[in-house]
């Protein structure tokens, strides 16, 4: 029994060793987690550790293209810039390298002569009422305008002239005509022809935007056979399509007045106005606004006009236009006097003061 009862009470003393054991472990361990914890807490992460996220690929791919575009702009805008450069810079070195000229191609440029024919369309036979022979030297920087009165006498016979033989009469038949004829006058060759009809006209003068020019006189008339109206106040104003038309066409008014004598009355006047209008016109075209936008006028002015010129011919031209001072263009009057011959005006010009003029202008 009493063997018995030692066995029993040290089993017992042995379960509370393993208890007590049990609850100093647990106690350690508790122990060792919360200075554990408190060690974790005390120590912060290093300050300069910079937690790195990887990029989505969309994005990495995105910035490495728009990073390879601004490097290739920069590589293109220093190559651009030295083309510029290297084609003389400013206005004419931009426009030289936008239209892929060179310094060369400037320099072989030559002087170029056209004939500007102005054609109404609202009578029964079309006829060239503005007839200017243009020309433009890009070596040395020079135009000259010279205005042909619609009516010179370009017949032989004059007992029995008529109609026909006025040189605006001639584009009815043909073009040929009319640049053969303002070559004898002038002994000038004519290689280039540009036919602005009426509508075209105002076509184009809406295309740039209106011109500014300034009015000489107040100008007031009507033609109902014609279907022809102009009422323009003088002075400086933006002049439209269908003013410029009024404009172009107005030689006197309706009470029989006209330009002041020292302007040049009624015909000689109105080539006056013709030519100031196109000296301004060219002015404004010659813009940097325009000029920027060189490419579409001309496509849009060849769009409306009939020539033989070709749009090859006039972009090289561009560059040295753009540097050209338009106050430069000298313009004259053919010289000559009205004479009556078989009951009709004519314009009868002057040979020999027509050469002294030809030697000033071309």
């Amino acid at each position: 029994m009493n063997r018995i009862n030692s066995s029993f009470d040290k089993d017992r003393s042995q379960n509370r060793n393993k208890k007590s054991n049990k609850s100093k472990n647990i106690k350690t361990n508790t122990k060792n987690n919360i200075q554990h914890s408190t060690i974790k807490k005390e120590i912060p992460p290093p300050k300069n550790k910079v937690v790195r996220r990887k990029k989505h690929p969309i994005l990495r791919f995105i910035r490495n293209t728009f990073l390879l575009l601004f490097i290739t702009i920069i590589i293109l805008g220093i190559s651009f810039y030295k083309k510029v450069e290297d084609n003389g810079g400013g206005t004419k070195g931009t426009l030289c390298t936008i239209l892929g000229q060179s310094v060369e191609d400037l320099e072989n440029l030559q002087s170029i002569n056209i004939l500007v024919l102005g054609v109404s369309e609202d009578l029964d036979s079309e006829l060239t009422d503005t007839i200017i022979l243009c020309n433009y030297n890009p070596q040395n920087q020079s135009a000259s305008m010279l205005s042909i009165p619609r009516d010179t006498f370009i017949g032989k016979n004059k007992n029995s002239a008529k109609g026909s033989d006025k040189i605006n009469s001639l584009y009815t038949k043909d073009i040929k005509k009319t640049l053969h004829a303002v070559s004898n006058i002038t002994t000038i060759d004519i290689d280039y022809y540009i036919i602005v009809k009426t509508t075209s006209l105002i076509k184009i003068v809406d295309i740039i935007g209106g011109i500014n020019f300034d009015v000489p006189i107040d100008m007031d008339y009507d033609d109902p056979t014609q279907d022809l109206h102009i009422h323009l106040s003088k002075g400086p104003q933006i002049i439209d399509g269908a003013k410029a038309e009024q404009l172009l066409r107005f030689r006197h008014n309706n009470d029989g007045s006209s330009y002041p004598a020292e302007y040049g009355d009624n015909d000689y006047g109105r080539m006056r106005t013709q030519r100031e209008f196109m000296q301004e016109t060219l002015k404004q075209l010659l813009t940097i606004k325009n000029i920027k936008n060189a490419k579409n006028i001309i496509n849009t002015m060849f769009d409306n006009v009939e020539t033989n010129l070709t749009k090859d011919i006039c972009i090289p031209y561009i560059p040295l236009a753009s540097e050209f001072n338009i106050n430069s263009i000298i313009s004259k009057q053919l010289p000559g006097e009205s004479k009556k011959y078989n009951n009709l005006w004519f314009f009868v010009h002057d040979k020999k003061e027509t050469q002294s003029i030809i030697s000033e202008l071309f």
